[in-house]
């Protein structure tokens, strides 16, 4: 019996505000440690993605990583490229068990220390043609958004117990 398989895409963008006036008890932090959050989520994906067990770096260049990141069994390749204190972009490419994809995790800084990321998504899956498309994309992006959302809590909490040195981390400004 041969499976039909249809390729659905998803393209998704949306902003999460790294420092909110109401948000009481949440230090601020600057393009400088969000940055560094950022490198630290290509160096070491684990705080960032649960179910990770190993962020394995492969080969580096001056604005590019190759990783592998093993979750449990399962085992993806993808590349990290970037542009000093503006952008990171993890790309994945389509396999036998990953529909592959792109995202990219952008600083936006409207105004002086008012810091936003904007996370834009470009996921590729393929599922057999029975499926319904619309429910499942509409999981993937509230399960995205709340995933960014966390990204900007565990880069804080990076900051604030000391793992990203505050002092260091202001010398990539």
């Amino acid at each position: 019996m041969a499976m039909c398989f249809i390729i659905l895409g998803m393209q998704f963008e949306h902003l999460v505000a790294v420092n909110d006036d109401d948000v009481p008890h949440a230090d601020f932090l600057s393009r400088a440690q969000l940055w560094a959050g950022l490198m630290y989520r290509v160096e070491d994906a684990r705080p960032f993605l649960p179910g990770l067990d190993g962020c394995q770096i492969l080969s580096r260049g001056d604005s590019v990583v190759e990783r592998r990141l093993n979750f449990g069994a399962v085992v993806i390749e993808d590349r990290a490229s970037f542009a000093l204190n503006q952008w990171v972009r993890f790309e994945t490419p389509t396999t036998p068990t990953h529909g592959g994809g792109l995202l990219t995790i952008r600083i936006e800084e409207p105004e002086s220390h008012c810091l936003f990321l904007r996370f834009s998504y470009n996921t590729v899956f393929a599922r057999g043609a029975e499926a319904e498309d619309a429910p499942y994309a509409e999981f993937l992006r509230q399960a995205y958004m709340a995933a960014d959302i966390d990204t900007v809590r565990v880069i804080r909490e990076l900051v604030t117990t000391g793992v990203i040195d505050i002092a260091a981390s202001e010398v990539l400004q």
